[in-house]
């Protein structure tokens, strides 16, 4: 780099680690990934880029204790029991599906009761029928006289016990089964009801986000490892069991105080440096994942910094080579790495990124404080890592960088690292650097213009030079740590449901991720409830807090890559939330399997606003599901192992993205003043977690699935047909995926069946499963979430080309796609590269695929 870096030291944070992390008590020693590590070596490595130069804000008030949490009480076990029990006596408040609830006949009060009772079953004593023998000596005479009576009660206990042993023996009782794990048990509809009316009673969500955005925690952080300790705290608090810190050591970057600069050094009467930082500085402004430089070139302004852009630059005359490109945020290229890395095929030398308010600022309406939109100074940061080719630790594509792992590729290796040095800036930076190539270039059309009454010219090779400079601090083994408990089911308890949100933020976070990590906090403060009162899921609930979000996906994708095999057998599902809310849209991305499912629990959360029910809204708006895309932790999840995913939130207008002023003030103002989209979050990500780990037969919904591949093979064609390079020779025929389409809908029919078969089976039962058709239950279940797993491609080298770590051959990001949804990506791939004929043997292959996944769910 040209530089010389300074040793890695303790952080100078006041109060010191030690203080801060003084009063956890001794049973949180944490366990790190594979291996323990101990207290001291956690401070020794916990920040090795905490040095002079990077400056990470105080942790002051970030304390691993409840003690920081005052007023934030749990409520008294006792309370909670005899509010169970009172609603069990109650008629439930739901609809005729709800009162039929599948697991009545097992998890009734009444049954509980019941099979309490015959735990403690005894034999009526001989002594109390036979007071006149002594045992074991025998009166005969005795014996003799009231023989019709001693053999007329020993063939009624004979005949009782005989019974008993029947019923145990073919498993219709099968409450014997893991007694002992399953403690009381509740009727399912009063759990339900429980949650939903105890979702934020007693204003957590709030206190907790109070606390989360007191002070910056960016992945890798002395703050953000602090602040981790206080989430395991909290876990442990509400009885979560297995509660551990999980150590990887990954690639993360750090910005140098006096390393970064932007500056016009050219000509003289227009030198200028920009501010670069936020006028509310609490954590320096830069890229994560950036890549250091010095570069200085002319100015060029490259719209949104899509290829398109670049092509029209070309077309134009307007050369961007060895050039300072400045482009804007949002538009035709959402994902910023990707403009950067346009900006690098085009032949720049270095990107700049501000924030135009066109998109999020003035232009759109009043601005923080007085307002819910950027102010001028304010800076989006982010990660410009490539996380469409590489998700995860970018030195570890495919294998988990756990402490123990050396392997690591070199960073200048990396397909996941931009090569060009990146900045964002703010927009009062921004229109200086506008003003500056005023007259330079050319004026393009409408779509590249941004605020009314300023000038957009594009620039060119004459343009003003401008230094670009990112001098930073780069730590190929950085520990970060994700945070993980769990509640254990008592049938499957191998089958798990995981839970997720991240915790790291580029400065405070409220919205992002903190409304999501105090949403997810109450969640389990409310299970933990339960779990105290013995209740037990059927499948075990796994609740993560996940590291390293912001730089690439990595602290999730990391634990995936560290459990594929297990996660591919056992996973059931993924529930994500990342910013929970900032509006009062309800919005939703998910694999098609849970489209009835959602529905039905929207359909009984209410709206604040208006009173009717979520789901009449979504239906009235036909929303619908949103394809899965990437930029949040769902993606190793549903595209490396196959665990159907979903990602939920309440969305609004643009708020003050990746800046610090995205704090706890934002919120209580703009973002949900009355907090009752958060308690709406949290009721939505509870009920959908009841759904999943509670219900006999899972509700995933393979009908929706061949439904939703039916659109997709339409929207495919479209996509085709609007090609550039598409013609009457570079044509697709898409005729092999609509027939294993037809297919998987022929196959989903007949699967379902058997849904109809087991209720017929255990309601006319009485509310008994017998061992055979528990036996087939899980033989359903365990088909159904393993038909995503089949749709992997994994032969040997399969994956998408050349980012093999992407093994689902229908979600997972376009090459350029980056957040967006997208559908069949190694199809779409082959269509942008022009390849024809690899996009048919995409076709073919896929098809494939298909077919073989379907053939399996009723074989």
């Amino acid at each position: 780099m040209g530089d010389e870096k300074n040793p890695y030291k303790h952080l100078p944070i006041p109060p010191t680690y030690e203080e801060a992390t003084s009063s956890r008590p001794a049973s949180s020693q944490s366990r790190l990934g594979p291996e323990e590590i101990s207290d001291d070596a956690e401070r020794q490595g916990l920040l090795r880029g905490g040095n002079a130069n990077y400056q990470p804000s105080t942790v002051e008030s970030a304390r691993p204790s409840l003690d920081s949490l005052d007023g934030i009480e749990h409520d008294g076990e006792e309370d909670v029991r005899r509010e169970m029990q009172q609603m069990d006596l109650e008629d439930p408040r739901s609809d005729s599906s709800s009162n039929r609830s599948l697991l009545r006949y097992s998890l009734s009060k009444r049954f509980s009761n019941f099979t309490s009772s015959f735990s403690s079953f005894s034999l009526p004593s001989f002594r109390a029928y036979l007071p006149n023998i002594s045992w074991p000596r025998i009166n005969y005479q005795a014996l003799d006289t009231n023989r019709v009576v001693i053999i007329g009660r020993l063939f009624g206990v004979f005949l009782i016990m005989g019974v008993l042993y029947i019923l145990i023996a073919s498993d219709v009782l099968s409450f014997t089964k893991s007694r002992m794990g399953m403690g009381q048990m509740y009727d399912p509809e009063s759990i339900r009801i429980f949650v939903q009316n105890h979702m934020n009673d007693q204003g957590n969500m709030q206190k907790y986000l109070e606390h989360i955005t007191n002070f910056p925690h960016v992945a890798g952080t002395e703050g953000n490892y602090v602040l981790g300790e206080w989430v395991m705290e909290l876990f442990k608090s509400s009885d979560l069991e297995e509660v551990n810190m999980e150590r990887f050591d990954v690639y993360l970057n750090y910005p140098r105080k006096d390393g970064r600069r932007i500056a016009i050094v050219e000509p003289e009467g227009l030198k200028w440096e920009a501010k670069i930082e936020e006028d509310q500085e609490q954590d320096y402004v830069f890229h994560g994942h950036s890549k250091s430089g010095d570069v200085t070139g002319p100015l060029v302004y490259a719209n949104f910094g899509s290829k398109e852009d670049f092509k029209s630059l070309e077309d134009n005359g307007i050369s961007v080579k060895d050039a300072i490109v400045l482009v804007r945020y949002y538009g035709s290229q959402g994902d910023r790495a990707l403009k950067v890395k346009a900006a690098k095929l085009a032949g720049a030398a270095g990107c700049i990124i501000y924030s135009d308010p066109s998109q999020d600022g003035f232009v759109q309406g009043p601005t923080f404080p007085d307002g819910r939109f950027m102010p001028n100074d304010g800076v989006q940061r982010g990660a410009v890592s490539l996380m469409s080719w590489v998700v995860g630790d970018v030195l570890t594509p495919g294998w988990a960088s756990t402490p123990a792992n050396e392997d690591r590729l070199k960073p200048e290796d990396s397909l996941g690292l931009n090569k060009i040095p990146s900045i964002p800036i703010s927009w009062n930076d921004a229109q200086h650097l506008l003003r500056a190539i005023k007259g330079k270039g050319k004026q393009m059309t409408e779509t590249w213009k941004g605020v009314p009454e300023t000038e957009y010219w594009t620039g060119d090779s004459d343009s003003p030079k401008v230094n670009l400079q990112n001098l930073q601090d780069e730590e190929v083994k950085q520990p970060i740590y994700n945070i993980l408990g769990k509640l254990s089911g008592w049938e499957q308890p191998q089958k798990r449901i995981i839970v997720g949100n991240h915790r790291d933020a580029w400065c405070t976070g409220a919205a992002d991720p903190g409304s999501g990590t105090a949403i997810m906090l109450e969640v389990i403060r409310i299970f933990g409830e339960l779990r105290a009162l013995g209740w037990r899921p059927l499948r075990s609930i796994e609740f993560a807090s996940w590291d390293g979000e912001e730089y690439n996906l990595i602290g999730s994708t990391e634990h995936v890559e560290n459990r594929e095999a297990e996660l591919r057998a056992d996973g059931v599902a993924y529930l994500n939330v990342d910013v929970g809310v900032t509006g009062v849209d309800f919005h939703a991305a998910a694999s098609p399997m849970y489209e009835q499912m959602l529905l039905h629990v929207l359909d009984r959360v209410g709206d604040p606003a208006t009173g009717t029910s979520i789901g009449e809204i979504w239906k009235n708006d036909q929303k619908g599901l949103e394809g899965l895309g990437a930029g949040s932790d769902f993606v190793a999840f549903q595209d490396i192992v196959g665990v159907s995913s979903i990602d939920m939130s309440f969305k609004g207008q643009k708020f003050p993205y990746h800046s610090c002023y995205d704090n706890f003030q934002w919120m209580s103002k703009f973002g949900d003043p009355e907090w009752t989209y958060h308690k709406a979050m949290g009721e939505i990500w509870a009920l959908m977690i009841l759904e999943l780990a509670d219900r006999p037969l899972l509700p995933f919904d393979l009908s929706a699935y061949s439904s939703a591949v039916a659109r997709y093979i339409d929207d495919l064609q479209s996509y085709a047909k609007s090609a550039p390079s598409a013609s009457s020779q570079n044509t697709l025929d898409l005729t092999p995926l609509r027939v294993s389409s037809d297919y998987v809908a022929e196959q989903a029919k007949t699967f379902h069946n058997f849904d109809a078969n087991w209720r017929d089976f255990v309601f006319g039962s009485g509310g008994f499963e017998s061992s055979a058709m528990a036996t087939a239950r899980h033989d359903h279940n365990e088909r159904m979430t393993h038909f995503e797993t089949d749709l992997l491609d994994l032969s040997e080298g399969g994956g998408l080309v050349n980012r093999t770590q992407f093994k689902h051959v229908i979600f997972a990001p376009q090459a350029w796609s980056g957040y967006d949804e997208a559908y069949f990506p190694g199809i779409r791939d082959a269509i942008d590269a022009g390849d024809w004929v690899e996009a048919q043997h995409q076709v073919e292959k896929i098809a494939g695929i298909l077919v073989d996944a379907a053939s399996k769910l009723n074989a």
